[in-house]
């Protein structure tokens, strides 16, 4: 076993806080349930997250198979093999859906001249309203505008 050299007092009512670090690493969230050990002739005191035999999945107690460090009972392997309740993975979704459409590139110029006609046509559009119709940021109409002024 290795001391790690944290030191905690018991509070009023015999609880010790677990650091967080601790916690971390050894992968005890909140309301995760601990098995306690006890060595008596070393007078030492053991933790470890509590494993219970249940299925990973629906809970069930009955007719489990262990399998990559889970229990799983035969009503949800059966349903996995079958690929009922299943969700594609978000990546496979993404893979689906059309790409979105790229910002084209251009030149301070070319967009300074399509600013000022937008700008003769609509006098009271709002930076954010010329940025959406020129297909680029309102920081970017910001900066052309500062340069109409120069």
């Amino acid at each position: 076993m290795k001391s790690v050299g944290i030191i905690r007092e018991l509070d009023h009512l015999g609880r010790i806080v677990i650091p967080k670090e601790t916690r971390v690493l050894l992968g005890i969230h909140m309301g995760d349930p601990l098995e306690i050990f006890i060595n008596e002739e070393e007078k030492m005191l053991a933790l470890r997250k509590h494993v219970g035999v249940a299925c990973k999945m629906c809970g069930a107690v009955d007719q489990l198979t262990y399998f990559r460090n889970s229990f799983l009972c035969s009503s949800c392997v059966h349903d996995l093999k079958e690929g009922k309740n299943c969700l594609q993975y978000a990546e496979e979704e993404s893979a689906q859906t059309e790409p979105k459409e790229r910002r084209t590139t251009r030149n301070s110029d070319e967009l300074l001249g399509e600013l000022k006609v937008l700008m003769a046509k609509h006098p009271t559009y709002t930076q954010k309203d010329y940025a959406r119709l020129l297909n680029t940021s309102q920081p970017r109409i910001s900066q052309l505008k500062r340069l109409m002024q120069e």
